[in-house]
């Protein structure tokens, strides 16, 4: 039955997409569809996607060669209510017979339902109509072409189009296009009407865009303009706006292709009433600063309360609640400085940083000789207290159903310095059929805990650090205590942490991060119930003790025929490592035993991790609509030295193990690094490829022989390697025994196709890339280790398709992996997997990279 409705569904949907594929459907009679427009440059085909985009026509969208929305806006009736009413003009005897069933006025309201109408109003908005080869579109398209290129030097460009019929109502453009030669600049004269500007161009006249014997290039005019009003106006000319460069070309009788350029720069002009005067250029000093706060809520400013510090004038509406400092450290404008537009939006920048106003409002104006500017700063508070909360419904590979909140609250200017001290408490519970559940309660699994943080506008060190690290780079100092308690998650842990970080911006579009200390202590609260969670590891343990004479008493009811007993299961381990002949077991079985008991042991150890580090992160993406760029962070780690110190020199003592201890507790020792690099690249119409590489490596020496699990990779997942889940790749080529894979090395790369199917729906075709292996730790399993460049045989590869929606504000994203190389199959690696049966579905917000 399940085959023979297969079938039938299959063939209704052929027959859908059949009846669609008429392309020329709704193409009137004596009209054509576009389906190609092909540019040939000076006689070569081009590929440039620029000369491309100055086309005025394009064809109909397609996804790989399909054109989805065509056919579905083929799919509606063009007038659906006249089909409608149609029907019943030539049936008048059906109308009758249905209007004695539902009223005449309900018959007349079903022509406009869903159905009837709705659907085929819902087909040609979401699809696209045919685009009609058009004449006058045509010759847009060549004046583009024209201005493109004339733009690029080419003064003498020729361009024409032939239309040619490819099929019934179909057509293709060609646009040939001889450049000819382009023209060069030959002489470059300035002509600057006011001495001051005349002499500031001079100073930086070597930094000009514009020279003699360059080609030609509008972009290059617009960019030379663009960089002298940003030299006048950060040399304090206040006046000074962009459409005051202005250039005179000539190219009549200089010679073949060249061209004589005038730069021109008149004086200032302004009104006076009716008429228009002119003066020179003058330089600009900032006479007075003016600071002004107000509460938001008043409409009206008052000067209440007024105050000079360091040369600036606060005035507040009301008791002033910041301190002087506070207030002047963000400013860059100074009294008796240039004028400089960078002083104002590093100044605006800054004050936005702090989080505790609005944007702010920065103006200046004439003072009264008219000869000094006086710059007014208006901050509105922010309200002192805010709430947040959130309830969230989540599943996981680690929860089936799961219930989370949080409810924090930010208290702003906390100590009349622009802190603010957020204090935060989060909880989840859900239910997981993985963990121990002895009660069969359905919410088994829970979480909670509580963070306080406190934020500072500067840097918080014993000495000034403002030689290395300046006001312009907008500092910031961050403490925050976390404390968390997990109940059978994991082996019911409690996570305690502590950061004191500091945060700049050396440039733009870049980060810095350096993390003094970061400290976290794990306590695992019940390590006994360990191979009640990690059942895989259980599992093994269990068929092996039934392989193998194990001790009957270690079995459920003294009955070698049940299953092993959780409480026992560290017995039989015993057994076998410590005395061989007792149990008998092959090398590959002890290996394999061995390997959970180390794994054990390392994950049921409590750790304490005082680490230092660094990260740093440049992007070039300019604006959430840029698609064109690249990211590049990093990141390093050390941990362990600090204390090792501190209990070489107190002679702490030391555990069963040899290791040190702080508080009873090995503390650990490592150096870890990561790098990143994703780019993204727009190759057309709403279509970007998308790539991702990253390697980390975390290696432990001193007082450790492995990393802790929190420092640790895991590979897989909705922003991995979306073949697999969460923890389930790797290490290596293992088929793992484990619930939650780990290591301390990771490869990973990606590449994605994005592209545009209907409205707000977007496809991704995907190719995943990577895994973790053990290296330099105390894991022996030659199958999870990384030994040499033949490991990187072990990299797993996963490959798949996606379908996103995206809201504006987050994008939702459904992803489904296939494993295409499964490094972990003895056998047939490739594609011995890929179906749909063995697929990964992965569910996320936002794109993974």
């Amino acid at each position: 039955m399940r085959t023979s409705s297969a079938k039938i569904s299959l063939i209704i949907v052929t027959a859908v997409i059949i009846s669609a594929c008429n392309a020329v459907k709704r193409v009137p009679d004596g009209k054509q569809l576009l389906v190609k427009n092909e540019i040939v440059v000076n006689e070569a085909k081009s590929k440039d996607d620029a000369v491309e985009a100055q086309l005025y026509q394009t064809p109909n969208s397609s996804i790989l060669g399909y054109r989805l929305r065509l056919n579905l806006y083929n799919l509606a009736k063009p007038n659906p209510d006249s089909s409608y009413k149609a029907k019943f003009i030539n049936n008048p005897k059906k109308y009758e017979r249905l209007s004695k069933i539902l009223s005449k006025k309900q018959v007349d309201r079903l022509g406009n339902s869903f159905w009837y109408s709705g659907i085929h109003n819902f087909l040609k908005k979401t699809g696209e109509a045919p685009i009609i080869v058009d004449d006058k579109s045509t010759k847009k398209s060549l004046s583009r072409l024209r201005a493109y290129y004339f733009n690029k030097g080419f003064f003498d460009v020729q361009a024409q189009s032939t239309i040619d019929t490819v099929a019934n109502k179909k057509a293709e453009i060609t646009y040939s296009i001889e450049t000819k030669s382009p023209y060069y600049i030959d002489t470059l004269t300035t002509i600057i009407a006011s001495p001051a500007l005349d002499s500031l161009y001079k100073k930086n006249k070597s930094a000009a865009l514009l020279k003699s014997g360059d080609i030609y290039k509008t972009k290059d005019f617009e960019a030379e303009k663009e960089r002298i009003t940003n030299q006048f106006r950060n040399s304090g000319v206040f006046q000074f706006q962009q459409n005051y460069v202005r250039f005179d070309i000539d190219t009549i009788g200089i010679g073949k292709n060249k061209a004589n350029v005038d730069l021109i720069i008149d004086d200032y002009s302004y009104r006076v009433g009716d008429t228009t005067k002119t003066t020179q250029f003058k330089i600009f000093h900032v006479k007075e600063v003016n600071i002004f706060t107000t509460d938001q809520t008043n409409k009206k400013f008052e000067k209440v309360d007024s105050t000079t510090y360091k040369g600036f004038n606060l005035y507040s509406n009301g008791k002033q609640r910041y301190s002087s400092k506070s207030l002047t450290n963000p400013v860059f404008i100074t009294k008796g400085g240039l004028f400089a537009d960078f002083k104002t939006t590093l100044t605006s920048r800054y004050l936005s940083n702090l989080r505790v106003f609005n944007y702010p409002t920065i103006n200046y104006e004439l003072d009264k000789s008219g000869d000094s500017l006086v710059a007014n700063i208006l901050l509105i508070s922010r309200p002192k207290y805010s709430w947040k909360n959130g309830f969230d419904i989540t599943t996981s590979n680690i929860q089936e159903f799961g219930v989370s909140g949080y409810s924090a609250i930010s208290i702003r200017n906390v100590f009349n310095g622009a802190e603010i001290l957020e204090l935060s408490g989060r909880g989840n519970i859900g239910s997981s059929k993985d963990f121990a559940n002895p009660n069969d309660n359905f919410f088994n699994v829970s979480e909670y805990g509580a963070d306080v943080k406190l934020s500072l506008p500067r840097i918080i060190f014993p000495v000034s650090l403002d030689r290395i690290i300046p006001k312009s780079m907008l500092p910031a100092t961050m403490i925050s205590f976390g404390i968390a308690k997990q109940n059978n998650i994991g082996l019911d842990k409690e996570n305690f942490t502590g950061i004191m970080s500091y945060n700049w911006t050396p440039k733009r579009f870049s980060s810095a991060r350096l993390d003094l200390f970061n400290i976290q202590y794990v306590n695992n609260v019940n390590i006994d119930n360990y191979f009640k969670v990690y059942k895989s590891s259980y599992n093994v343990l269990n068929t092996l003790a039934h392989q193998y004479p194990a001790n009957p008493s270690y079995f459920e009811g003294n009955n070698p025929a049940n299953d092993l007993a959780v409480e026992f299961t560290p017995n039989f381990i015993g057994d076998v490592l410590n005395d061989p002949t007792q149990i008998p077991v092959t090398e590959q079985d002890k290996k394999t035993i061995n390997n959970i008991e180390e794994r054990r042991q390392r994950l049921t150890e409590n750790n304490l991790i005082f680490a230092t580090g660094f990260s740093f992160s440049k992007t070039s993406k300019t604006n959430i609509n840029d698609n064109d760029f690249h990211v590049f962070r990093t990141k390093i780690e050390s941990a362990g030295n600090l204390l090792s110190l501190a209990a070489g020199a107190s002679n702490t003592a030391r555990n069963e193990n040899g290791k040190k201890t702080i508080l009873d507790v090995a503390f650990s020792q490592y150096i870890k690094t990561e790098f990143e690099f994703i780019k993204h690249w727009e190759i057309g119409r709403q279509k970007i490829i998308a790539l991702r590489g990253f390697a980390g490596i975390a290696i432990p020496y001193g007082n450790s022989e492995s990393i802790p699990f929190s420092r640790s990779y895991f590979a897989g997942g909705s922003n991995d390697n979306r073949a697999w889940k969460s923890y389930g790749l790797g290490p290596g080529s293992v088929s793992s025994i484990n619930d939650f894979n780990e290591a301390n090395f990771k490869l990973a790369f990606n590449a994605e196709f994005r592209f545009n199917l209907v409205g707000g729906f977007n496809g991704a075709l995907f190719v995943d890339a990577g895994n973790i292996w053990n290296a330099l730790d105390n894991v022996k399993d030659d199958k999870a280790k990384f030994d040499s460049f033949k490991s990187l045989a072990d990299i797993a590869v996963g490959s798949g398709f996606g379908i996103r929606y995206d809201f504006n504000f987050f994008v939702v994203r459904l992803d489904l992996g296939f494993k295409t190389y499964n490094p972990a199959q003895i056998d047939k690696k490739w594609f011995r997997d890929y179906n749909f049966g063995h697929s990964v579905l992965n569910i996320g917000i936002n794109y993974p990279f």
